[in-house]
């Protein structure tokens, strides 16, 4: 874990020994961390130290501060730094980067909400001290309102540091494309991508505003130290595009590139499309393992659109793999290899072929029938990531459980709960039941205001919802209800976008339920692209369950299998299980999917593609296919995939 504190940052003073070849073609210092949590603990760090340091000069450390889900684990450091190891804010001034236009402060989408929630509540910043845009100033007096924002930083000495985000559109705070370099705090309009987005907090497209108070790319890049978070596989595009792309209004993030102490803070996924990570080997030597061979070879078919039997020495020459050529080859050789290694991947029967030769299979035999465990972030992540190898595994006589982690009730709409409620309401009145509880949850819904939590009633109505939606798809598939298991996580729980962190009651449940069923295989969501953060947090309690569990005698036959959820797939190099499936099957699995109509039309939780769930899943399926069928495999209608994990 690398801290980086206060002076200028240049990209030879804290990178090892030998890297600047490899990085050569990026335009902005970044650090890649394996994962965003031991990223924003060091960033935070870097942010305590700077505050020390203007304590120890007696001097006000001025902050400009993000919103956003990257900087949320940025913002619990600081909390905790502050609780248990005595930092003090006291001589913090914060500016946040921008505000919804219009927004009420007490709103829960509004980004003076966010900031209270997440960080000001916590800690002991003078409440003056606090700055952050006012959705609320009358339309007249936004101009000078601006004008005033920008002079009060300047006042207070200029920004000390700066945190930013980048939205998929390239924006930084809310400096769409188009925004000039020497654009100041302003009105703005907001890009649709970046309010559907948003869809999900404002519950919907049409509630999210169409224009933003924000600081311009003059404010943002007049800081004294700027750090950029990107975390995640569905910021990679964009993110190579603004470390290594020209500087252009297209993508403002690419202004940073002028700004001479910037540094972006990456996770492994965000980082993928950097031209070091993705294709290393055509910037600098480096050392052949198995991994790399297969993620190279795979790029070369694609690259030059041949299948993998027919590179020739030739190919592999004049694309950067002469050493591996050199050590491996000849191309024969490599291109067998390959060939195998991705053949034995593919498997229609995922939970082993009884009475077959399973050393080219990438499952076990043994037991023919084995007890499986599907693990479910969400009440529809089963069918929509995996819904072939679900059938299949049913179909062939395997005992399969399914474990939806959470309720999903704050994935469900208002409007779509009402309708159900006034669905019931009508049945209890035409059978003259007792109509009480039903009214208070029509009128709550009704009446319902944009800064209020939904009321426990609404919460189980919507629970509801999505239990006997699960239990239909479910049903459809032949499991059993008795198999099927609604764990309902304490941590998801809250009635807000924001979760609390898992803890032993989450795990225990976990446990309980492995203890239970003794599995041979489970099956569980390694997606860690989901916008909203629920996989990541429902696999770090899953990934604690088998740590504690492990020393089971049961454990030691039990394989798990990650699958990805809607938003990304393994690429081919990493793909340990392809199961194909017919044309049949993917209408089966669609059909699946649209039991969960809760979720159809317009879910709430899309990321960044506004496709439906089933639409993208098809894609998905089918592309991962096309990519096996290009390298020249067997002509199948669709492929999900699985890699496995060792604990």
């Amino acid at each position: 874990m690398r801290t980086h504190i206060k002076q200028k940052v240049s990209l030879i003073e804290h990178q090892p020994a030998g890297l600047f070849e490899e990085t050569r073609f990026e335009k902005i210092d970044n650090i890649v961390f394996a994962d965003s949590v031991d990223a924003s603990v060091s960033v935070a760090r870097e942010i305590a130290a700077l505050i020390k340091h203007k304590q120890s000069e007696g001097k006000a450390c001025v902050l400009g501060l993000a919103t956003g889900s990257s900087p949320v684990k940025v913002y619990e450091e600081l909390v905790r730094l502050h609780k248990e190891e005595g930092l003090s804010f006291k001589n913090v001034i914060t500016f946040n980067l921008d505000e919804y236009y219009p927004m009420e402060k007490q709103d829960l989408q509004s980004y003076w909400h966010f900031m209270h929630e997440h960080l000001f509540n916590h800690i002991d910043i003078p409440k003056e001290n606090i700055n952050i845009p006012n959705g609320t100033v009358a339309r007249e007096d936004i101009e000078t309102y601006c004008l005033g924002y920008d002079k009060k930083i300047q006042d207070c000495g200029g920004l000390d540091f700066q945190l930013l985000g980048i939205g998929r559109t390239g924006h930084i705070g809310f400096n769409e494309p188009g925004s000039h370099r020497n654009s100041g705090t302003r009105i703005i309009t907001l890009d649709h991508l970046t309010r559907s987005d948003a869809a999900g907090s404002f519950h919907g497209i049409d509630n999210v505003p169409r224009q933003a108070i924000t600081m311009g790319i003059r404010t943002v890049m007049s800081a004294k130290r700027i750090v950029l978070l990107a975390w995640g596989s569905a910021k990679a595009s964009i993110i190579a595009k603004a470390v290594e792309g020209p500087v252009t209004s297209d993508v403002p993030a690419t202004y940073l590139q002028e700004h001479d102490n910037t540094t972006f803070v990456l996770d492994t996924e965000a980082s993928a499309d950097l031209t070091r990570m993705k294709t290393p080997w055509l910037v600098t030597d480096v050392q052949w393992d198995e991994d790399l061979k297969a993620k190279a070879i795979v790029w070369l078919c694609e690259h030059l659109d041949k299948t993998i039997l027919k590179l020739t020495d030739k190919d592999y020459n004049d694309n950067g793999m002469s050493k591996l050529l050199a050590e491996s080859g000849p191309a024969y050789d490599l291109n067998i290899a390959m060939f195998n290694r991705l053949q034995h991947t593919i498997t229609g029967w995922p939970g082993g072929k009884p009475n077959a030769d399973d050393t080219a299979r990438p499952e076990r035999e043994q037991p023919h029938k084995k007890r499986v465990i599907i693990f479910s972030p969400h009440p529809d992540d089963d069918v929509i990531s995996m819904g072939g190898t679900f059938d299949r595994l049913v179909s062939q006589g395997h005992e399969v459980h399914v474990a939806y982690q959470t309720s999903g009730n704050y994935a469900v709409s208002d409007h779509e709960a009402l309708k159900f409620a006034e669905v019931f309401r009508d049945v209890v009145k035409e059978n003259k039941g007792d109509m009480g509880v039903l009214n208070e949850i029509i009128t709550t819904l009704q009446n319902k205001k944009s800064n209020e939590i939904d009321s426990l009633l609404v919460r189980q109505l919507k629970a509801n919802i999505r239990r006997h939606e699960s239990l239909a798809a479910t049903r459809y598939e032949g499991v059993p209800d008795a198999h099927v298991h609604f764990l309902n996580l304490p941590f998801y729980e809250t009635g807000t976008e924001k979760k609390n962190p898992i803890g032993e009651a989450d795990i225990k449940i976990i446990m309980d339920l492995i203890e239970e069923v003794k599995p041979h295989q489970i099956y569980a969501a390694g997606d860690l692209a989901d916008p909203h953060g629920t996989h990541k947090v429902c696999l770090d309690a899953i990934f604690a369950a088998l740590k504690n569990l492990k020393h089971k005698d049961y454990m030691k036959d039990c394989w798990v299998w990650l699958y990805r959820g809607a938003w990304h797939e393994w690429d081919i190099h990493e793909i340990e299980m392809a199961v194909p499936m017919s044309p049949a099957q993917v209408l089966k699995k669609r059909q699946a999917i649209f039991f969960h109509q809760s979720q159809k039309d317009g879910a709430m939780f899309q990321g960044e593609d506004l496709r439906e769930f089933w639409q993208r899943a098809e894609a998905r399926n089918s592309e991962t296919a096309r990519r096996y069928r290009a390298l020249g495999f067997a002509d199948y209608a669709a492929i999900e995939a699985f890699k496995r994990y060792f604990f």
